[in-house]
């Protein structure tokens, strides 16, 4: 049954609302650790990624991005404002959008490959602790967590070599290389968090089918 075009508007405003609301409270969960701080943005980020449509993932992104751009505390250490943007650390925000968007275009490219397309992430499944999972859905959201860390490390590692007039070397060494592991490992947890949300929709569709 198709749902009327202002549920759907309604119910994807809720999503993005609830997944401003996850990033900036996983922003809040900040340890020091250099001249980046160690926090859990990276995961919720992630978890977005892979769990909402692909517009209303980049909605949500950029809704965060902004809030903090007007001046709320969304950002890690409760900031918000240009001034956080501007920073030594503000190649990662404005990297979420970049990294996002880059991202989700390959993914949407993958999806018209057969292997990666919604027939075959049906077929293509594996048994795991007696639930189901799309072993294809998994493989291509894996590609694009790759590539959106990849992408984010680029920007952070570029705009803190260039705001703090230091040199690439230390740049990588003090703002990516100690967060590659955690931020694989937050990956990871996101992918299967993502997964299991895919298996309980998909449980609760199939129960609510007419």
């Amino acid at each position: 049954m198709k749902q009327h075009p202002s549920r759907s508007r309604s119910r994807e405003l809720v999503f993005c609302a609830l997944s401003i609301a996850l990033m900036v409270v996983c922003a809040w969960v900040t340890v020091p650790f250099g001249p980046v701080p160690f926090t859990l943005s990276t995961f919720a980020l992630l978890f977005v990624l892979f769990t909402l449509p692909p517009r209303t993932a980049f909605a949500a992104i950029a809704g965060y991005v902004l809030l903090g751009a007007l001046g709320l505390p969304v950002f890690s250490s409760f900031k918000g404002g240009l001034a956080a943007l501007l920073g030594p650390t503000g190649g990662f925000i404005v990297g979420y959008l970049v990294a996002a968007a880059f991202a989700l275009m390959v993914g949407a490219i993958l999806c018209r490959l057969p292997y990666f397309s919604r027939e075959g992430c049906s077929v293509r499944t594996t048994v795991f602790m007696g639930y189901t999972f799309s072993s294809a859905l998994l493989v291509r959201r894996f590609i694009e967590g790759v590539l959106f860390l990849m992408v984010l490390y680029l920007f952070g590692w570029v705009w803190l070599m260039i705001s703090a007039h230091i040199d690439p070397l230390a740049a990588f060494l003090s703002a990516v290389a100690p967060f590659v592991v955690i931020d694989v490992l937050k990956m990871m947890a996101a992918l299967v968090l993502a997964q299991a949300v895919s298996v309980a929709v998909g449980l609760r569709n199939s129960q609510t089918a007419p």
